[in-house]
């Protein structure tokens, strides 16, 4: 008796943890979606790299990379310190900054870029989607 609530108690843990880990693989965020004419500009996210104690880990500026996207449109990063959430100082950071070209005919398509961080725990990578609509 006691090795059969033994064995229904391990196996209701693993169905636990397989529907957690199935529910967190779903639990994408959806990309977000942006509106550009020529020649506008708007920050796509913030980027800052920070332990638990607010004190910044990043080692210079991360590197940005279109992984996917328009050529009619430029992504930058802005240099500038941020107040990451749950803290109240400063940090080094900035944001990234996405440009519209000349537009020559109304255009959706999907952007997606890749923040490469150096910190003082190694290389970090976070990636961030978007639905763009450029206009004229």
């Amino acid at each position: 008796m006691r090795r059969i609530q033994i064995t229904s108690t391990l196996a209701s843990v693993c169905v636990t943890w397989a529907l957690l880990a199935i529910s967190g693989a779903q639990a994408q965020q959806a990309p977000r979606h942006i509106t550009l004419k020529s020649g506008e500009s708007t920050e796509l996210r913030n980027f800052y790299f920070v332990d638990r104690q607010c004190r910044s880990l990043m080692i210079g500026m991360p590197v940005v990379d279109v992984l996917e996207g328009p050529e009619e449109l430029t992504v930058a990063l802005k240099e500038g310190p941020k107040v990451p959430a749950k803290c109240t100082n400063r940090v080094p950071g900035g944001a990234v900054v996405a440009t519209a070209k000349e537009i020559k005919a109304r255009k959706e398509a999907k952007l997606t870029i890749r923040l490469t961080f150096k910190t003082r725990i190694g290389e970090r990578q976070s990636s961030s989607s978007y639905l763009v609509t450029l206009f004229p």
